[in-house]
């Protein structure tokens, strides 16, 4: 009997858990979406096995060869390889996904608890600094970014994840600010529990949802502004097969060698359609109103 009772509480994490998953497989846009992102997970670890050839090996004879059996989307203008190099840039924007996100997410996410949870001071501090951020235009407060830590990929990177903690920061003090009124916080507070207790193991639970749907917004808008990035000069560095990189080497070529163009622009296009259909869907499912 008491084995049972102390397996209900996993057997209902479960219960939940497939409930959600089937109500995400059950959304079109966020089953399409999800399938999207499946084939770009795939695609980065099985890289060296899908790519027929190196991804950086340059071969001057077979320049600006238009698509063909051995060159499944055609050569780049120094006779590289386009499918290889568009395989193992899925690599990158993953890694651009999951780096500015992780920094814009673990840093708002803080701020915003501290703002929405903690004292008026910690409050209007905090939300002071995050109005001085908004205040700048969005690419600017990139550009400064890199402008002070030198262009590179992984600058690229952090500039966009410092850039995106303002909304992130937003969204969780305003959902802090409606979770702290709730009986069971209160509950909590009477039963002793620490400011830090009620923080992140009564409010943060609750405010995950508002929180991953607006991650799965902003992660494709850091994703395509890192490879603008890349496509002025400030984000990954030639010869890095990153899919904004790609674009401003071959931009000279686009009536003469359409094929070296499009074939890094439709693969970051339909990865941040993908993410897109998959942030709608976690809307739907997440919403409490669906």
């Amino acid at each position: 009997m008491s084995a049972a009772l102390e397996d209900a509480p996993e057997f209902e994490a479960g219960s939940r858990l497939a409930q959600f998953a089937g109500r995400l497989l059950a959304n079109r846009s966020a089953a399409f979406g999800g399938l999207i992102l499946l084939l770009l997970v795939a695609c980065a670890a099985l890289a060296p096995l899908i790519a027929p050839h190196d991804p950086l090996a340059i071969n001057p004879i077979m320049r600006l060869r238009p698509p063909s059996a051995e060159h499944w989307f055609g050569t780049d203008e120094v006779g590289r390889d386009l499918f290889s190099r568009i395989v193992y840039g899925c690599r990158y924007f993953l890694l651009i996904c999951l780096v500015a996100a992780s920094i814009s997410a673990s840093s708002g996410t803080l701020l915003g608890l501290i703002a929405g949870a903690g004292s008026p001071l910690a409050d209007g501090l905090v939300m002071r600094l995050m109005d001085v951020m908004l205040s700048f235009p969005y690419i600017l407060l990139v550009l400064v970014v890199v402008a002070i830590l030198g262009p590179s990929l992984w600058t690229g990177m952090i500039a966009v994840g410092v850039a995106g903690i303002p909304g992130y920061a937003r969204v969780v003090r305003a959902a802090v600010l409606t979770v702290r009124r709730e009986d069971y916080v209160e509950a909590a507070r009477v039963l002793g529990a620490s400011r830090a207790q009620i923080m992140f193991g009564t409010v943060l639970p609750n405010v995950l949802s508002p929180l991953i749907v607006y991650l799965s917004f902003a992660t494709p808008l850091a994703a395509l502004l890192a490879s603008a990035l890349s496509f002025v000069g400030l984000g990954a560095q030639p010869p890095a097969p990153e899919w904004g990189a790609m674009l401003v080497n071959s931009r000279t070529y686009l009536f003469s060698a359409w094929w070296a163009v499009a074939a890094p622009g439709t693969a970051l296009f339909f990865a941040i359609f993908g993410l897109n259909l998959l942030g709608n869907g976690l809307r739907d499912v997440l919403d409490p109103q669906s």
